[in-house]
């Protein structure tokens, strides 16, 4: 994808608050591209260390991200308990930003 879309992406990810999470998918949709939810992991390939990355998760709550482990501990601090690479009570505490925003 292109550079605008990364943006886009990005500035949706800063606005989940703590102790939430959202998909892949849906971050998708918000941009106006509901069937590019791997694009968005893509565009999470480089950021910066104090971006929320980790409260972006795949469309079941599976943490798919390489970093697993760093991201389990961010949740962890945030309050979200993940079990086995899976964010627990994911329907509950999770961030729709087409109907958030």
């Amino acid at each position: 994808m292109n550079e605008l879309f990364n943006q886009q992406v990005f500035e949706i990810i800063k606005l989940i608050p703590k102790g939430r999470v959202t998909s892949y998918g849906a971050i998708a949709k918000a941009v106006g591209y509901p069937n590019h939810a791997r694009h968005v992991g893509n565009a999470l390939r480089n950021y910066d260390e104090d971006f929320p990355a980790h409260r972006v998760c795949n469309a079941s709550g599976k943490i798919t991200a390489s970093c697993l482990r760093d991201f389990v501990g961010k949740l962890g601090k945030e309050g979200v308990e993940v079990k086995d690479g899976k964010i627990q009570n994911f329907k509950n505490i999770f961030w729709s930003p087409v109907e958030e925003l």
